[in-house]
């Protein structure tokens, strides 16, 4: 286990010890309106994906003093979540919100409706709200390393470290997680007519 998992108790998900929801019906085809339901999930977390892998980059560019923090902020003010006054930490945590938004929607009013439509889906959707907790504490983590690398005026390698360790971790559990929700959903949000 990595330092960063044991310190966070967990090690990224085992496929394994997640559930999977009903058996799909191997002669049920799908309408092109019934596959943009669960589509609409697969495009918001893309969304979420593109936006990560340009933090990562960000975040190394200003870390390894390749970019300034203004050729940062003009990429960033291209992307969806923006800050009108930039900083490594502001942005990370208008992302942190992104995320903890995107999953108290599903939460709070996606999951319901799939469970009301196919109580069979309960083991998976209670999973995946268990996971949403998990990625609320990495994010809280990451949060904490964005204040310590901001903070240190010195440029020590170890607040370079401990934000590239935290934004490891943040890639790990919420790419897999992000697998796990469409492998389990998209096509029940199809099935079930259920809207995003």
């Amino acid at each position: 286990m990595s330092d960063y998992g044991q310190e966070l108790g967990f090690e990224p998900w085992d496929e394994a010890g997640r559930p999977t929801g009903p058996e799909r019906d191997p002669g049920r085809t799908y309408t092109a309106q019934e596959l943009a339901n669960g589509q609409q999930l697969v495009a918001i977390h893309d969304h979420l994906r593109a936006e990560l892998d340009q933090i990562r980059t960000l975040v190394a560019q200003v870390a390894d003093g390749s970019t300034s923090a203004t050729h940062a902020r003009s990429a960033i003010n291209a992307m969806t979540v923006r800050q009108n006054s930039w900083t490594v930490g502001a942005y990370c945590a208008a992302y942190c919100r992104l995320v903890t938004t995107h999953h108290t929607v599903e939460d709070q009013a996606l999951f319901p409706r799939l469970l009301a439509a196919d109580g069979r889906l309960g083991p998976v959707i209670d999973r995946l709200a268990a996971e949403h907790v998990t990625i609320h504490g990495v994010l809280e983590r990451l949060d904490c390393a964005l204040v310590g690398f901001v903070a240190d005026t010195s440029g020590s390698a170890d607040g370079s470290a401990g934000l590239h360790a935290a934004l490891d971790r943040l890639t790990e559990t919420l790419l897999s997680h992000l697998s796990y929700e469409e492998r389990e959903l998209v096509e029940p949000l199809s099935r079930l007519g259920v809207l995003v």
